[in-house]
């Protein structure tokens, strides 16, 4: 079996449970909630077929949905994120995004964290707006996607740098 498929699969069940059991139990301050399940989305690789990261994207979603009985929003803003994906690499990266090998670098670019925040704030503006859904809480809406997409990056800076310094 392809190393890529491996890895792959065994990202996409550890984010589902780290999410499921450990950041669907965090409410800072009471409504911010981190989602870093979405990194299987934005590092997914380059080289492979992008119809098959629209059916993860998918699954990925249903299977947040089952476990949170949410009705189908994470499966929305997972599919929405997969299918904006080509169009924040190209606007973050430029349109030789597909010559560069997309790994976490060892200092991370300003490019990087274009793609990065755009995507975090696609995917939780389209999560939020659909939990919530009754714009009479545009305040809280706005909120709650801001504190969580600022939780969930930095979450996300935080554990990529912890795993750049374990590798050392």
């Amino acid at each position: 079996m392809n190393s890529s498929v491996i890895n792959i699969s065994i990202r996409f069940i550890v984010l589902v449970f780290l999410q499921v059991t450990v950041f669907d139990n965090i409410h800072f301050l009471g409504f911010i909630t981190p989602y870093p399940y979405i990194v299987f989305i934005l590092l997914y690789p380059l080289n492979i077929n992008r119809n098959l990261l629209l059916l993860l994207s998918f699954l990925l979603g249903m299977t947040l949905d089952i476990f949170n009985n949410s009705g189908g929003v994470h499966t929305t803003a997972c599919i929405t994120l997969a299918f904006m994906r080509q169009s924040l690499l190209k606007m973050s990266f430029g349109y030789s995004y597909e010559y560069h090998m997309f790994k976490i670098p060892d200092k991370f670019s300003s490019e990087l964290l274009t793609y990065f925040v755009s995507g975090v704030l696609i995917h939780h503006s389209v999560l939020i707006v659909l939990e919530l859904l009754n714009f009479e809480l545009v305040g809280e809406m706005l909120l709650r996607i801001l504190g969580s997409s600022i939780f969930t990056i930095l979450l996300f800076f935080l554990l990529t740098g912890w795993t750049k310094s374990y590798k050392r």
